[in-house]
């Protein structure tokens, strides 16, 4: 980048003007000297003047100024030395912050700079690489080893192994089975495999996170945005305290050694960089923070509000048991349920598919299929008549009556199996409690969330048998998208309040709130457009994590400006007494301003529970 280049050259040109200057000092060519520190410090006075001027165009004042005041008014009460060993700070300073906020960055950089350009595309019996916006729906594209999936699919082969790392924080490969779905800009880690796609480029998974990520970059805080007020409150102090030493002392150098003790870094450094390290701290565990503004709010959360499909739940159904009527084992139940379901795209059948998979089955194709949406499905499996639905469908299409079955629990889903005319048996699913949403809640109420609340616009039946044992302060059920936004509005009447959710119907609720929080993984694209925070990961539990970092990077920004003005005025106050010469109060302030990034890099190391060690 030009800007970073220039920084480069300014630096350089400052340390070899101050080092030109010692040499020709210690041979005892004074006159030289001088000339040499003063060559040294006009080109990084221009730079900054040019800076300053094209900052207050936009009606920007910052503390860039102070280090104007006092690099010129060096030069012009002769101390040059003074002057290059500011110059050469400030270069230096500005150089260490764009290391520092690369330092920062890297972790969402890294995620753009996997972007794929091109895809091989198996096209008219060959395989040919096209551009990836000429990729649709549809198409089947040879993903090789190493290579990232560049749009979203489902896998074609028979296995993969898929490098998430980048996306998840997952350290490990996951091998996904044919069918599974596959995140764009996961890597292929194992052999060459085939992809089916599902979506466009510009529609897919990672082209949304880009689009999260670059806004990211661009935002800014209101903790920023404060730290910018509280300069003038400083270039005002600094420009007084100045002033009134030369004034009732009647020695310039006492107000010049004033205004390079002032010189500063610590407002201008330590807020960005801290929460740009929190930023990438938090893309490290699979919390993709929008910007330093969400993450600021973040930090100040009172209230969280849960969706519970697909966020306080797993989303997808699962069998919590299986029951045979007669004879026929509950495995043959499974195994007919199965073979059927191969040809429905529905949820609950794809889970029976996926459960008879796990236990090892060799599925058979079924024939004479024909699906009824929304209730059944009938064909033949091994020249057997198989039906599989809900008990009415099942009753009617078999031509026997309905059977007694266990009563069945909130939420649970009854699939009813019929074989030959004969009832078979039937399957019991549900949508449970993600794993560990316990511990997680306990863990969220540890780092200062007040209150817990359930939003659902399932059964209240459902929502109270789902919630029961987790300790909330409320349950709302039956809720409309509409209705979760009076919520969310009724909620911040308490204190900020974050929401969490991962359907279309979430949206709303998600833009409503202080910070919207999308599971991204597997959500809607609509609610991650909406929301501030995108879990990339399907796992709840890294919303722990990504308050965490929220809150100890707001915490480190504000310790390090505390401290670097602190520091700062208490140098100004000893240089205003003559307690400090001009070259003193320049080395004893890159000082400061070295503890104040180093402070506010803290963020990158955050602790974040038992996720600390992930990748």
């Amino acid at each position: 980048m030009a800007q970073d280049r220039l920084k480069t050259a300014l630096l350089a040109i400052a340390a070899l003007g101050l080092t030109a200057g010692l040499a020709l000092w210690a041979a005892g060519r004074a006159d030289l000297a001088t000339m040499a520190w003063s060559v040294g410090v006009i080109p990084v006075l221009a730079a900054l003047v040019a800076e300053i001027i094209g900052s207050l165009a936009r009606q920007e004042v910052g503390l860039d100024i102070v280090a104007a005041l006092s690099m010129s008014a060096a030069l012009v009460f002769g101390e040059t030395l003074a002057a290059a060993v500011v110059a050469l700070m400030y270069s230096g300073g500005t150089f260490l912050e764009s290391f520092a906020q690369g330092r920062a960055q890297h972790e969402m950089s890294a995620l753009l700079s996997r972007v794929a350009r091109t895809a091989t595309l198996y096209r008219n019996s060959r395989l040919t690489q096209v551009p990836l916006d000429d990729i649709a729906p549809g198409d089947l594209l040879l993903i090789k080893q190493g290579e990232v999936a560049p749009v979203d699919g489902t896998l074609a082969s028979g296995n993969a192994m898929l490098d998430q790392s980048a996306l998840t924080g997952e350290s490990l490969p996951v091998r996904l089975s044919q069918g599974a779905d596959v995140m764009s800009g996961a890597t292929n880690a194992g052999e060459a495999f085939d992809l089916r796609a599902t979506r466009r480029a510009a529609d897919s998974t990672y082209a949304g996170i880009v689009r999260l990520v670059r806004a990211a970059q661009n935002s800014r805080a209101p903790m920023a945005r404060l730290a910018d007020r509280y300069s003038l409150l400083f270039l005002g102090l600094t420009v007084a305290l100045a002033t009134a030493a030369w004034w009732f002392t009647g020695d310039p150098i006492r107000a010049v050694a004033v205004l390079v003790v002032a010189t500063p870094c610590p407002l201008i450094l330590a807020v960005p960089v801290a929460l740009v390290a929190g930023l990438s701290r938090a893309a490290r565990f699979g919390v993709l923070i929008k910007g330093a503004k969400p993450l600021e709010a973040m930090a100040r959360i009172r209230t969280l509000i849960v969706d519970k499909t697909g966020t306080l739940t797993d989303g997808r159904p699962r069998i919590v048991a299986v029951h045979a009527t007669g004879e026929m084992p509950e495995d043959r139940v499974l195994y007919f349920a199965a073979a059927l379901d191969q040809f429905s795209q529905h949820p609950v059948a794809q889970a029976v598919v996926a459960a008879a998979r796990a236990k090892g089955a060799t599925l058979p194709v079924p024939t004479d299929v024909v699906e009824t949406p929304g209730e059944g499905v009938t064909g033949t499996v091994d020249g057997r008549a198989v039906v599989v639905g809900g008990t009415g469908y099942v009753a009617a299409r078999s031509g026997s009556a309905a059977w007694d079955m266990a009563a069945q629990e909130p939420g649970a889903v009854l699939v009813a199996v019929a074989v030959d005319g004969q009832p078979a048996g039937w399957l019991v699913m549900s949508d449970s409690l993600r794993a560990g949403i316990g511990d997680l809640l306990a863990g969220l109420r540890e780092q200062g969330i007040a209150r817990i609340v359930l939003a659902t616009g399932d059964r209240h039946a459902v929502a109270m048998a789902v919630s029961r044992g987790l300790s909330l302060e409320a349950v709302h059920a039956d809720l409309t998208p509409d209705q979760k936004v009076l919520l969310v509005l009724s909620e911040r009447l308490n204190g900020p309040v974050m929401m969490v959710g991962d359907g279309v119907n979430d949206a709303p609720a998600l833009a409503a709130a202080d910070v919207g929080v999308a599971m991204g993984a597997r959500g809607a694209a609509a609610s991650a457009e909406a929301a501030d925070v995108v879990l990339l990961v399907d796992h709840l539990d890294r919303l722990l994590p990504g308050l965490m970092v929220a809150r100890g990077a707001r915490r480190i920004a504000l310790e390090s400006v505390v401290a670097g003005i602190g520091l700062s005025v208490m140098g100004m106050i000893a240089a205003a007494l003559g307690y400090l010469t001009p070259v003193q109060g320049a080395l004893l302030q890159e000082a400061i301003d070295i503890a104040v990034i180093l402070n506010a890099l803290r963020a990158l190391t955050l602790n974040a529970g038992k996720f600390a060690g992930a990748n």
